[in-house]
């Protein structure tokens, strides 16, 4: 089951973004089973920075986990200390992932507490570290296309299925109520 929200906001097309390459990740991400896609907008709690990005979480019951981070993010713009991906051009967006340690190391090369400087953050159709967000685990990618969209699509589902087992192990081990 797939769960959306859009906090009442008109966004656009059926996935409700009006970008097609946004438009297909969202679609692929509200087929995983319990995924909650918030695109906030107009209307919404969310500061007007966040309006027209999506957010994806595990949320089984399509309530939005109150203690819990997204998995993964599309942005459309930049954010205060985020600029180095240059998204304020026209046309450009970044997916960023949680991916782990692992799969950084190995989608990336590099260590994730140990940016290279050299990194071209704004490169389109490439795996970067995140450009804020790296010493976390997080990968970003500009406007995925033909060489990453099949990676980025794969990493969302592994992003998903990690976030669920986090979700079972604190409620199996009577974690705390993350609303």
């Amino acid at each position: 089951m797939s769960i959306d929200r859009d906090d009442d906001a008109d966004n656009g097309t059926d996935a409700g973004t009006t970008d097609p390459a946004m438009d297909r990740i969202v679609r692929t991400v509200r087929g995983f089973d319990g995924a909650l896609v918030t695109i906030p907008g107009p209307g919404s709690a969310a500061p007007e920075v966040a309006w027209g990005d999506a957010f994806f979480t595990y949320a089984p019951d399509g309530r939005a986990p109150g203690h819990t981070q997204p998995y993964a993010t599309i942005v459309t713009k930049n954010y205060p200390g985020d600029t180095a991906s240059d998204l304020d051009r026209p046309g450009r967006l970044r997916v960023n992932i949680h991916v782990g340690r692992t799969a950084f190391r190995e989608l990336t090369g590099a260590e994730p507490d140990r940016p290279d400087p050299a990194t071209d953050h704004a490169a389109a159709d490439t795996i970067t570290p995140h450009p804020v967000y790296g010493a976390q685990s997080w990968i970003a990618v500009v406007n995925p296309g033909e060489r990453t969209l099949a990676t980025v699509l794969r990493l969302l589902g592994e992003a998903h299925e990690a976030a669920r087992a986090r979700h079972e192990r604190r409620s199996t081990a009577g974690g705390h109520d993350e609303r």
